[in-house]
């Protein structure tokens, strides 16, 4: 009677180890399926396997599903604190080159000086300004998620000649750099590059560009420099992003852009890591 009594208990004792707990529910669907609100007064843990431990978190974490037949793991918040209607830092990147472009006085711009002014103008599409050779090194796809947004440009080079030691000679060759969006000109700024009495002269080109609320999506960034005459120095090939001879070299000459877009918060990606 005991040795039954036993075999029973035991069996009991197994069945309930291994079976379904349901609470107000008669067919439950998890080894523990609860039909109504659940408080928990303590701690809540993730059995590792690994090494047999068990791990609660850390402050403000949260337990993420990972899917049927995985167990769930702690992740990290990563919403920052926006507050409405102000602009934050949503890109930012950088970028050179040190291949650069160089121009021959044949490929003097056809834009004469007193028509330049009308020419440059916001938004002129690259494909109508003759001579301009892009920097393809700074070339680069940015995304815009709103459309209150500000994008800001930096962009940087060196421009050298083969001016030889000119003494008094005035020679000097003038040109533009342009910064594009989607091949639409929204920054340009002309120089002129003086034969010194020294040979091979270059300055530092830099400059600035911004523009307000570009359309939701994916926008183009590019950079394309031009000559634009010459004055005396018809012969001379002028440089931009790229040493002509050994009084610099390339890493001195490369040329570097700067992209930041500050966006007012509409989309959010994932908050979690």
């Amino acid at each position: 009677m005991m040795k039954k009594l036993l075999s029973t208990l035991l069996l009991t004792t197994g069945l309930l180890i291994s079976a379904q707990v349901g609470i107000k529910t008669e067919t439950p669907k998890a080894k523990l399926d609860v039909n109504g609100d659940v408080n928990f007064r303590n701690k809540i843990g993730v059995f590792n396997s690994a090494d047999n431990s068990v791990f609660h978190g850390n402050n403000d974490q949260l337990l993420v599903s990972q899917g049927e037949g995985f167990p769930p793991m702690w992740k990290s918040l990563r919403i920052p604190e926006y507050e409405p209607n102000k602009f934050y830092l949503i890109y930012n990147n950088s970028f050179s080159d040190d291949t650069g472009i160089t121009f021959t006085s044949s490929e003097n711009s056809s834009v004469s000086l007193t028509s330049r002014g009308g020419t440059f103008t916001q938004g002129k599409q690259y494909s109508t300004l003759t001579n301009f050779k892009k920097i393809d090194g700074l070339s680069h796809v940015i995304s815009v998620f709103s459309t209150q947004s500000k994008a800001y440009f930096q962009f940087e080079t060196v421009v050298q000649a083969d001016f030889g030691g000119a003494g008094s000679t005035d020679n000097s060759i003038d040109y533009a750099c342009g910064i594009f969006v989607d091949d639409k000109l929204v920054n340009l700024r002309q120089r002129n590059l003086k034969a010194i009495t020294t040979t091979y002269p270059f300055l530092t080109h830099t400059q600035i560009g911004i523009v307000d609320n570009l359309s939701k999506g994916d926008h183009t960034v590019s950079v394309a420099c031009t000559r634009l005459g010459s004055y005396g120095g018809s012969g001379n090939t002028l440089s931009i992003g790229i040493n002509l001879f050994d009084n610099i070299n390339k890493f001195i000459s490369q040329s570097s852009l700067k992209i930041d877009v500050y966006e007012v918060p509409e989309v959010f990606n994932s908050i979690i890591n």
